[in-house]
């Protein structure tokens, strides 16, 4: 079994999104190579969910130039406490600027969670740009739909323990990493409550698609249902995995890596 590569991240390069939010943005590899996009999860970040688990090394193995991004109110990208500045619109909105700021005509995606619920829409949106996707552990809903705003508020506000079970998990997610502000994850949750967050399943992607999940995650049967519905779309359960561990797992990076390779042949 070859070694995992482990590349150093950069330190970031910012780009300022339309409303003039920082947004922290990675490149590794060659301009000239395949470029892929890849965006993480809810409370992670670029190198949380793709250089720490060997993707972005392995994808630079394979030939590709990977751009990663922080999303807003993620990693070191500028958090907005305010739930209007987490719109599904705007979150597209940040990735079709990063690829103009780095003159990327077209791409391969690469998204998890809610970086993969993003990513579907940009497959819609930006259908010009972006060639075919890898989508892991899609909700087919509104992302963070089961956390209790409330209860999440009153704690970041006055300390009041969480009693719903969803709720405590979205909190000790968000507060496993330094770094994150509650308070901006907890407004991204409400921001993806303003009514166009859903999936719209009369507008989907046309792109070769593989979506991919874990066995033991709770999305499970959500992400096969949404991968029947894809004209184009590819369903791999990852086995024995779930929602949080999934993009470490090494049958998730190898299928996922073999299928964007596919779209540069």
């Amino acid at each position: 079994m070859a070694l995992l590569n482990f590349p150093e991240v950069p330190d970031p390069t910012y780009v300022m999104s339309q409303e003039g939010y920082k947004i922290a943005t990675y490149c590794w590899g060659d301009d000239d190579a395949p470029a892929v996009f890849a965006v993480h999860g809810f409370a992670s970040s670029c190198k949380d969910t793709w250089v720490d688990t060997g993707w972005i090394g392995s994808l630079l193995d394979a030939g590709f130039r990977v751009l990663g991004v922080d999303q807003r109110g993620h990693g070191k990208s500028e958090k907005p406490t305010q739930p209007r500045d987490y719109t599904m619109p705007l979150l597209v909105d940040d990735i079709e600027t990063v690829l103009d700021t780095y003159m990327v005509d077209e791409a391969v995606y690469l998204g998890y969670s809610l970086g993969a619920r993003v990513g579907w829409q940009v497959c819609c949106d930006l259908a010009d740009r972006i060639d075919r996707a890898v989508l892991g552990g899609i909700p087919d809903g509104r992302p963070l739909g089961r956390l209790d705003l409330t209860q999440a508020r009153a704690y970041i506000e006055h300390g009041t323990p969480v009693t719903d079970q969803a709720t405590q998990n979205y909190v000790k997610l968000a507060e496993r990493v330094p770094e994150n502000s509650l308070e901006a994850l907890v407004a991204l949750a409400g921001g993806m409550r303003f009514g166009d967050e859903e999936i719209n399943l009369e507008h989907i992607p046309s792109q070769p698609i593989l979506v991919a999940t874990g066995s033991l995650d709770a999305v499970l049967g959500d992400s096969r249902a949404l991968a029947a519905e894809l004209p184009h779309g590819t369903f791999l359960e990852i086995e024995k995995r779930h929602h949080f561990n999934t993009p470490g797992a090494r049958q998730f990076r190898e299928a996922g890596i073999e299928f964007l390779l596919a779209g540069s042949e």
